[in-house]
């Protein structure tokens, strides 16, 4: 990997692969695959412009109704106007071309981009030199004149080759600043986008071609009638006209339908990857490190956070056990301490600010980076990535005391983003509908007026109709500028409408299924423990109920302070706590051989494959994701063997609400879980293989002791209590092969039964 090529400046001429860090997502990402999508389409209506007449003769003066823009006659343009007119197209599929190489690496970035920009520039340029030079020395004569459907053709084509010229310079700024490499790093279904868009405006124009030629349109009007049928609009104003025409309209309707699918699945997928990669997965990092930086694990972050002196001790520096929670300073006296849950909220008295003043110290609330350490984080350690928050969140704490408050407050984080994923989509979505939608109205009401006197309300009902693919026929394009437009408008419109709908279903229509549901958990087929459910999903109506019962608790733990686990504690106490309050690393050393672990490891690996083909992806509870790091660490013998373990074999060492969580991991938990299980193994038999060599006798029972009495213990009870994904796992396995099994067992029983009879026959 390298680095920049040449500095000149600010400019920073980048490799074509490099690790170094990437910005301008949408520049680097977006805007190439645009642009893709933009050329093929500039190129289909510059070809509408070149082959179609730009002015037309109207009969009886312009007059309505017989002087409508549809009973025109073409007017010949001038020669020099065919020439330039040419000479553009031509150089919109250089640049379209030089594009495509681009992106299957056929030519080099640094060529590619500059290439495509310059056509399409040239393109654009000439497009707009025809347009005035055509308006100021050839204009339509009013009112028996006016200008054709390749007239407007052109001047939207000038527009999307400006629009697209325009992007891709903003990305070859982009690749000048040093923001991002040469290549454009494509997705298989963003690689299938560009090819499914030009095969469909190959597809849309070549039928265009054909129906010109066979039903006698012009190929403007041809183009019309291809995009109105393969959007299954269906107006009626223009159909085939003899049944060769027919004949050839009901294969192209049906593959030009496929194709049209095809291409808006490809489009929902690219917006659906931008959004999630960039958009969601920003908010998510968002919500994580604001719980971060409100987490505290006991008294002293607590009032090390809230800018309170620490508690005074008894008795010295040393505290008994049986009252080291005890403070002859209690925080109530500094304000109001209210704890609802794992939310601890602390109302400063008056008089009492963040920042506290206690003998020859000050104490001070401390930002969002302060040092926490957690579960798997040691003294010290800073989570990084936590925001500056403000002195009221400061005071709004989350009070995490173990791991596994820790594993429920990622959930949350999860539960955040997911609502924030589905609402985030339904408004992009809804606000590009409104766009196309009120937009497009003014357009056509502009350009219908002098045909059907359209008003805006009957425009913004045309354009609903039209989105909705539902084609009355009541209001239909009758001019060229409006049928011009509508090939444009059509083919934005309606994948717009289409993610509408698709986004709609994830959250508008799974909403109302909720409800129905719900409704029916209370009313007609009423479900069990519905009422605990509900309770347990509104945290105000369960903190109320459970007010009563713990008032007096709340009352005396506000009053000794949180529980503490001073540095100096006795060994003893300190492993009594470990009794009381497992941890995932403590429950990783349990005594149990190699070989039991091993089996376990097998099992659990069934079980994450299976998994993997449940939808929607499975999370998993606290007590299973317990098991299954144990699995994964089960080789390392300490903390220290850990973290060289994880540096030398793969990620094995996290945080549940740190960086590192694999919660936040793309891909599913069970996905996750099985690799890293598979790399459990491998670290496993690398250990092995590094014995071997060694010609170290020492068997497993010795690298990974187990005392005789608690697994002698463990053999007793492994009949009668299993863990949870064994118990699972051969359950499955049971259900798939226990008919085998017992028709086995049968014919087994039998067989034995005639041994016995006949060896009593011999006996005899």
């Amino acid at each position: 990997m390298g680095g920049y090529l040449k500095r000149w400046g600010k400019l920073k001429l980048r490799e074509q692969d490099d690790d170094l860090p990437q910005s301008w997502w949408f520049a680097s990402t977006a805007i190439p695959l645009l642009a893709a999508t933009i050329g093929p389409l500039a190129n289909l209506l510059s070809i509408a412009g070149l082959v179609s007449k730009w002015r037309v003769e109207l009969p009886n003066n312009g007059q309505l109704p017989e002087g409508a823009d549809d009973n025109g006659v073409t007017i010949p343009d001038p020669k020099w106007e065919l020439i330039l007119n040419g000479l553009s197209l031509a150089f919109g599929f250089i640049g379209n071309f030089f594009l495509l190489c681009n992106f299957t690496r056929r030519v080099r970035y640094i060529i590619a981009l500059p290439a495509t920009v310059l056509m399409w520039f040239l393109s654009s340029a000439i497009l707009i030199s025809i347009i005035v030079a055509m308006s100021i020395l050839n204009p339509p004569i009013r009112p028996g004149q006016t200008w054709s459907q390749g007239f407007w053709h052109a001047i939207i084509a000038c527009v999307l080759y400006s629009l697209g010229f325009g992007m891709l310079l903003i990305n070859m700024v982009g690749y000048l600043l040093g923001k991002y490499p040469q290549n454009f790093y494509l997705t298989d279904y963003q690689r299938t986008l560009i090819l499914q868009t030009m095969m469909f405006f190959l597809w849309l124009g070549g039928g265009a071609g054909v129906f010109s030629r066979v039903c006698g349109f012009s190929f403007s009007n041809a183009l019309y009638f291809c995009d109105v049928t393969i959007l299954t609009v269906g107006y009626g104003d223009i159909v085939p006209t003899n049944n060769a025409g027919r004949g050839i309209a009901i294969p192209y309707a049906v593959l030009g339908i496929v194709f049209l699918g095809l291409v808006i699945n490809s489009i929902h997928k690219f917006a659906k990857g931008i959004s999630r990669n960039k958009v969601v997965k920003a908010h998510e990092e968002r919500v994580r490190a604001d719980t971060v930086s409100r987490s505290v694990t006991n008294d002293w972050q607590l009032r090390d956070r809230l800018g309170l002196p620490p508690p005074k001790r008894r008795g010295g520096n040393r505290t008994p056990h049986s009252a080291r929670s005890l403070s002859t300073e209690s925080i109530a006296q500094y304000g109001e301490l209210d704890i609802s849950g794992r939310v601890v909220t602390f109302i400063p008295n008056e008089g009492v600010t963040s920042s506290t003043s206690h003998g020859h110290r000050k104490f001070t609330l401390k930002s969002a980076t302060s040092k926490m350490p957690g579960p798997l984080n040691g003294p010290g350690e800073i989570f990084k990535g936590g925001p500056e928050t403000s002195g009221e969140r400061r005071q709004r704490l989350l009070y995490l005391k173990d791991e596994k408050d820790r594993f429920e407050a990622m959930r949350y984080v999860q539960a955040n983003t997911k609502r924030f994923k589905q609402y985030y989509k339904l408004s992009m979505s809804i606000l590009a509908f409104a766009i196309v939608w009120f937009v497009g109205a003014v357009v056509f009401w502009v350009a219908e007026e002098r045909e059907q006197g359209m008003s805006y309300f009957e425009a913004l009902y045309f354009c609903y109709v039209s989105l909705l693919t539902i084609g009355y026929g009541d209001y239909s394009p009758k001019s060229n500028a409006g049928k011009a437009f509508f090939v444009f408008w059509s083919l934005v419109a309606v994948p717009v409408v289409t993610t509408l709908i698709s986004d709609m279903s994830d959250t508008v229509i799974s909403g109302i299924n909720n409800w129905t549901n719900t409704l029916a958990d209370w009313t007609i087929m009423p479900r069990a423990g519905v009422v605990r459910e509900f309770v347990d999903s509104h945290p105000r109506l369960k903190t109320w109920i459970e007010e009563r019962q713990q008032k007096k608790e709340e009352e005396e733990r506000v009053e000794r302070g949180f529980v503490v686990q001073n540095q100096d504690e006795e060994a003893g106490e300190a492993a009594a706590d470990d009794v009381e309050n497992p941890t995932i690393e403590k429950f990783i050393h349990e005594g149990m051989s190699s070989h039991e672990i091993l089996r376990r490891l097998t099992i659990a690996i069934k079980k994450a494959a299976q998994d993997m083909q449940v939808s929607p992806p499975k999370k998993y509870s606290y007590e299973e994701w317990a098991e299954f790091t144990r699995l994964i660490r089960f080789t390392a013998e300490s903390r220290e063997e850990l973290k060289e373990e994880e540096q030398q074999g793969g990620f094995i060492n996290w945080d549940w609400i740190g960086e590192d969580s694999p919660m936040l991991s793309d891909m599913p938990e069970s996905e996750w879980i099985l690799n890293r299980l598979i790399e459990s193994i491998n670290r496993y038999t690398a250990k092995q293989s590094q014995e071997d060599r060694k010609g170290d006798d020492r068997n497993e029972q010795n690298r990974y002791y187990t005392p005789s009495g608690d697994r002698q213990g463990d053999e007793r009870e492994a009949s009668h209590k299993r863990d949870p994904i064994e118990r699972e796992a051969e359950a499955v396995v049971d259900n798939g092969h226990g008919a085998k099994n017992e028709e086995e067992g049968t014919a087994s029983t039998n067989t034995d039964t005639r041994d016995h009879a006949l060896s009593k026959e011999d006996k005899v």
